[in-house]
Order: structure tokens, then C-alpha cells, then sequence
């Protein structure tokens, strides 16, 4: 790994003593049955099991964390369409900090109710007529509030990469790592983590076939944007790669797969019904890239669960399929 990638593990290192206490040490669970059906040895780390019931409370924890107190008590904005926003709600009332989510109309329900529950002030706007970038960023000048975007920022990488990194050192020699994409910032995380403890683990990141933007940038070298993609997984619905996890990405992913709607679905099925999981479908995209055979596991493979912040009638749809 060269100097960059040693810095951001070197972050990576502190946001874990920064979240000690703080994030939930999330399980590692396996199945016999998903080894046999995919022809490998699979862990799965299962982040719906984290406070908010999503990866997303360590990159937030850790990013507010760093604030100086002037920051804090000015209050903090970010954009989200669920997991980052309640991590965001919930973290800003543990530091007791204010905070202002902009979420689109059409976010879920539980998401945008547990957002406010936190304590949020929730700005909602159509994404049809405006970004949700344009919203928060006229509101952070107006009110002078710090900007604590979803993936794009350094301390919410860091924070991130902490779930593979638990996960590298409990599960050892780990030979593959697989962790959804949206906006790229667990998969930046987490290949940085991966490879800092194990240089070897090849990593792949997986995303929906409708929200493919990550995989043609990765193939080409060039950034893509896919707005508003109606893919299930409404985790993975960011336009683009950013600023900063286009180029880490880029760097250090080994590879990245689509997987289609009705693999995504027939993998929250099995984790339902066979591994008595409730995970979302952002969540489950490793999953459905191994059981569809899009990516056969090399060694012991390793999957992030991402969350598990599904709505009943969107569970009971998908269930129903």
C-alpha cells in the first residue's frame, strides 16, 4: 500500500479507539447452507445490527466527533435519503449538536421517522426538481452550519472502514471481501482496511445493475452519474462516486459486479428465511452477488451486511414475491 493508503489506514486505526464504546462490536455470522449453495467458506458482517441499524452511525460518530466546539454548537447539515441521516439525528443528539437532514420526498418512511425521532430537523424536497447538494448548500451559508456529507469526506471514510477492520481481525486470513456501493465511502473504508491488515484480500464492491454508476466508472476510469436509478436498494441511489472515493476506489478495488432486482431480492429472502436476518436490500449485495454466481468466493470470503433499515410493507412485498 503506498503513502495515501497508509494514512487513511492509519485513520482508519484512530476512528476505531474514537467509536471504542460508542459503535456496536457487530457479529460475524456464517451459514452451512449459503457455504453450500455458493461453494465457498462466507462471513458475513452484519452492520444491521449497529446502532441505527446501519454502518452508517460510525463514519457520523466519528466525522461530528472532530468538530472544535465553535463547529458543534453551530450546528451540522447533511443530505441523506435514510442511514446516513439517522446516523447523523443520532449522533448529533448524543454530542448534543443540532442538526438538519435534507431527504427526498420519496425516502422510507421508518427511515425519515426514526431520522426525526433523533431529533433532526427534516428540510424534504422533490429530487425530481432539485439535488439534494444545491438544498444543503444554501442552507449551510445561510446558517452557517458544518457540512457532513454521506461519503464524501475523510473522517466519515475512516469511520466507515472500522467495520472491516473489526472485521479483518476477527475472522482471520479472510482471502475476499465483498461490501456494497453507493457513493463509495464503506467500500474506500473497507478496501483500505482490508489491505492494511491482509495486502493480499482482494476486494470487490457490488452494486444494483439499475444504479451501475460505480462499475462503468471503475471499467473506464471515467466518473459516471446515474441519477434518481429506481433500484430497490434506495441505499444506492447516490448519482456518482465522489471527489474522493472515485480515485480510491480506482486505486485499490480489485474489482466491481452488478447484481439484478430480482437477485437483490431473492437475497433478503434467504438471509430472512434462512439466516433470520432483516437486512435491507443495500444491504444485501454481497449476498446476492455470491448466490447468483456473479462472484464465485475465493478462500474464506468475507460480505459487509451494510443495514437493515427496511420497511414492513417493502419487506412484506419482497417476501410476497
Amino acid at each position: 500500500m503506498d503513502s495515501d493508503g497508509k494514512e487513511i489506514y492509519r485513520a482508519i486505526l484512530s476512528a476505531k479507539d474514537r467509536l471504542l464504546g460508542k459503535a456496536n462490536v457487530t457479529p460475524v455470522m456464517s451459514s452451512r447452507t449459503l457455504n453450500r449453495l455458493v461453494g465457498g467458506e462466507v462471513f458475513l458482517k452484519c452492520e444491521n445490527f449497529q446502532r441505527i441499524g446501519a454502518f452508517k452511525f460510525r463514519g457520523a460518530f466519528n466525522a461530528i466527533s472532530r468538530l472544535s466546539d465553535e463547529e458543534k454548537s453551530s450546528g451540522v447539515i447533511t443530505y441523506s435519503s435514510g442511514n446516513h441521516a439517522q446516523a447523523v439525528a443520532l449522533v448529533g443528539r448524543l454530542l448534543g449538536v443540532s442538526t438538519t437532514v435534507v431527504m427526498p420526498d420519496n425516502a422510507p418512511q421508518i427511515k425519515r421517522a426514526a431520522t426525526e425521532a433523533y431529533g433532526a430537523d427534516v428540510v424534504a424536497y422533490n429530487p425530481e426538481e432539485k439535488t439534494r447538494e444545491e438544498i444543503a448548500g444554501t442552507l449551510q451559508a445561510d446558517r452557517g452550519f458544518s457540512m457532513i456529507p454521506p461519503y464524501d469526506h475523510p473522517d466519515v471514510i475512516a469511520g466507515q472502514g472500522t467495520a472491516a477492520l473489526e472485521m479483518m481481525n476477527e475472522v482471520k486470513s479472510l482471502d475476499m471481501l465483498l461490501v456494497p456501493c453507493g457513493g463509495g465511502g464503506l467500500l474506500s473504508g473497507s478496501v483500505i482496511a482490508a489491505k492494511g491488515v491482509n495486502p493480499a484480500c482482494r476486494v470487490i464492491g457490488v452494486e444494483p445493475e439499475l444504479a451501475d454508476d460505480a462499475t462503468r466508472s471503475f471499467r473506464t476510469g471515467t466518473l459516471h452519474t446515474v441519477k434518481n436509478p429506481p433500484t430497490i436498494a434506495d441505499g444506492t441511489r447516490t448519482p456518482s462516486l465522489g471527489k474522493m472515493t472515485f480515485p480510491l476506489v480506482l486505486k485499490y478495488v480489485d474489482d466491481m459486479q452488478t447484481v439484478s432486482e430480482s437477485e437483490i431480492i431473492e437475497a433478503v429472502k434467504f438471509l430472512f428465511y434462512r439466516m433470520k436476518l432483516v437486512v435491507e436490500p443495500s444491504g444485501a449485495l454481497g449476498v446476492a452477488a455470491l448466490l447468483s454466481g456473479k462472484v464465485a468466493p475465493e478462500g474464506r470470503a468475507g460480505v459487509i451486511i451494510s443495514g437493515g433499515n427496511i420497511d414492513g410493507p417493502t419487506m412484506t412485498r419482497i417476501l410476497n414475491s
